[in-house]
């Protein structure tokens, strides 16, 4: 039996995936992966993901430059999330231009956000 065949993938054959920056623990990001982006990443030593909305794979910073350089993969107790520890490369995850995908924080009943854009989107998705 493959380390893969311990994965629970949900009925499309995909598990959630928690990128965490593996310095300072901050959560950077959530994802997809299936089994071939799981082994890839695995392989390659950096995070590539399957894209539900562009149904291909999808390898982190093949456009931005923002790559992550993969650490660390866990598996949680119920072996249906991933988490990996990464480097982000560029230190910017977020397709905002910012950190992290998790930029707003629940205040006073209302989403604000908290965290800065780091780079414009525009000068980073030039496509």
């Amino acid at each position: 039996m493959s380390w893969l065949d311990e994965i629970r993938w949900d009925d499309k054959g995909l598990a959630p995936a928690i990128a965490q920056d593996a310095q300072t623990g901050r959560i950077l990001m959530v994802a997809w992966m299936n089994r071939e982006s799981l082994a890839l990443t695995a392989e390659k030593g950096e995070a590539i993901y399957w894209s539900r909305s562009r149904n291909k794979l999808w390898h982190k910073g093949e456009e931005s430059g923002h790559a992550q350089k993969v650490k660390e993969i866990r598996l949680d107790c119920d072996e249906d999330v991933i988490v990996l520890q990464v480097e982000q490369q560029g230190g910017i995850a977020c397709h905002t231009g910012r950190e992290s995908c998790f930029y707003r924080v629940l205040k006073d009943g209302a989403w604000q956000t908290v965290d800065p854009v780091l780079k414009d989107p525009s000068e980073i998705y030039k496509k």
